[in-house]
């Protein structure tokens, strides 16, 4: 279960002092506490005068609240619920004058304060509630302004940080030195991409990311980029430090921003040079290699190229961009030296010609499937060595993720020395003519219309493959001998005497394989 998101403060009044606190201010020198120790720890953050018996619609969170007792002093077999619903209502204390108009507290209502922890405290009968009002209410604001006071010279710094060119390893390494703290920030996977603090508490964040942390998230231009997580000696950071820290979840979002817009230049960059390479446009082996290297990769070595297509039926626009980034994270962990870039309607990747291409389009596909229900079919090209085969690579690669998608459908991977013939009858570009060619050769066994003709078809599909061995194909389709001299003669009936006729059998595999290809 992750931790709870806090949202950006709203400019109120978010800090205050503890009831134990107020105890011990000067105006409050002579109050005692009647009952609720164990809620001395309850923060006040605002006072509220009782003159009413149903106070109750006025009263507020974390409020204080003073009475005479007046409105108290003919209702004292409902002072036990009143607590309660105080209580219930998020107050900090209720603080009474007694002597006057009430001379003491009901035993019910003493007894349900203890068992709250509500701390109800009896006030000095010689301190006037304005004196007590005035010197809380100053504490009050004298802590929220410091804390403010403490957040603007965090975000001061913060912003240094970034104007100095500083990214979210330096922005962590800020926060965890102004608060004491383990800080990281995480993506919206929850992976980490920066953390800084002290070694053990860096340790649990990493180790539990689900236990009793402070996150805030990390927004710009109203997407969500994640969460920056605090965590201290206690778990979560003490609730004067929330601002720092929404203040660095800005920050962040201005280096996660900036960054995004360097990583779209240079992606651009190395998207319009490898399709240079990959058309031929782009010079000399040399200056290939030269410019490879800037970039980090290397073009000298065997390779393969790969080409991962989306398949029909997606969002093109998000899922093109989720697409090249889970190739670029597969690269990394398979070959550091590769090449990775997106064009508007593919990925082409270069990889060492040692690395598992189905391998690593499965980790790619894996990574992509977590975030998108979209899926996308990879072709994979022979060896070339040098930039000068790149472009007939990526030809082949290109037509390998074609071809794999008509014959396996969304998803496939294919490898350009796996289509055989089908890439032959993928140059044809005339789909009408191959229908043709499918009705002329087959005849009523084109069509599934009929179930008896489909069984019949996978029965001569069967013959042809095993090369007419009517023992073998018996067995493959669990025919009696006697059965399938019967289905063999039917079909030749209807088809000519294929039996006899190698032209006719060729014309049948190929109408057959056409058959399997989806898409024509």
């Amino acid at each position: 279960m992750e931790p709870p998101v806090r949202p950006a403060s709203t400019g109120t009044i978010i800090h205050g002092v503890a009831v134990r606190e107020v105890l011990g201010v000067s105006t409050l020198a002579g109050a005692r506490l009647i009952a609720g120790e164990r809620g001395l720890d309850r923060v006040v953050q605002r006072l509220n005068v009782m003159e009413v018996p149903d106070v109750l619609a006025w009263v507020k969170p974390h409020e204080l609240l003073l009475t005479t007792g007046y409105p108290l002093r003919n209702t004292p077999q409902s002072l036990g619920r009143l607590v309660a619903d105080l209580d219930e209502r998020g107050l900090a204390a209720l603080a009474v004058k007694l002597g006057r108009y009430l001379d003491e507290l009901p035993e019910e209502m003493v007894e349900q304060a203890d068992r709250l922890g509500f701390p109800l405290i009896q006030l000095p009968d010689d301190v006037g509630f304005d004196d007590i009002l005035n010197q809380v209410l100053t504490d009050i604001l004298n802590r929220q302004a410091a804390a403010l006071a403490r957040a603007e010279e965090a975000h001061r710094a913060l912003v240094q940080v970034v104007l100095a060119g500083g990214g979210l390893r330096e922005v962590t390494a800020e926060v965890a030195g102004l608060l004491d703290v383990a800080v990281a920030v995480l993506d919206g996977a929850g992976h980490v991409l920066a953390a800084a603090g002290p070694a053990e508490h860096v340790a649990l964040l990493r180790a539990a990311p689900e236990g009793r942390h402070t996150a805030v998230p990390v927004v710009a231009g109203g997407h969500h980029h994640g969460r920056i997580v605090a965590c201290g000696p206690v778990g979560s950071i003490a609730e004067s430090d929330v601002g720092i820290l929404e203040r660095a979840a800005t920050v962040a979002a201005l280096v996660v921003t900036r960054q995004e817009a360097v990583n779209a230049v240079e992606s651009k960059y190395r998207a319009d040079f490898l399709r240079d390479v990959l058309t031929g446009r782009a010079g000399g082996s040399e200056r290939v290699a030269s410019r490879a290297r800037a970039f980090g990769w290397d073009l000298q070595r065997p390779v393969t190229v790969l080409v991962a297509e989306l398949d029909p039926e997606g969002d093109e626009r998000v899922a093109q961009d989720r697409l090249v980034s889970c190739w670029t994270g597969a690269m990394r962990r398979h070959d550091a030296r590769g090449a990775v870039a997106g064009f508007s309607h593919e990925v082409v990747t270069i990889v060492d010609a040692g690395v598992d291409a189905g391998r690593l389009a499965k980790d790619a596909a894996a990574a992509f499937a977590e975030s998108l229900p979209a899926t996308f079919s990879t072709g994979a090209s022979r060896t070339a060595v040098g930039a000068e085969a790149l472009p007939d690579a990526y030809g082949q690669a290109l037509k390998a993720a074609r071809v794999g998608r008509q014959l396996h459908g969304p998803g496939a991977v294919a490898h350009f020395d796996q289509l055989g013939v089908y890439r032959l009858l993928s140059l044809v570009s005339d789909t009408a003519e191959l229908h043709a060619f499918v009705r002329e050769t087959l005849g009523p066994l084109a069509s599934d219309d009929d179930a008896e003709n489909s069984d019949l078809r996978r029965t001569l599909q069967v013959l042809l493959e095993t090369n007419l061995n009517v023992a073998e194909t018996a067995r493959r389709l669990h025919f009696h001998y006697n059965t399938l001299r019967y289905r063999i003669g039917k079909l030749e009936r209807m088809l000519g005497g294929f039996t006899e006729d190698a032209h006719l059998r060729l014309n049948l595999t190929l109408a057959l394989h056409v058959l399997r290809m989806r898409g024509i």
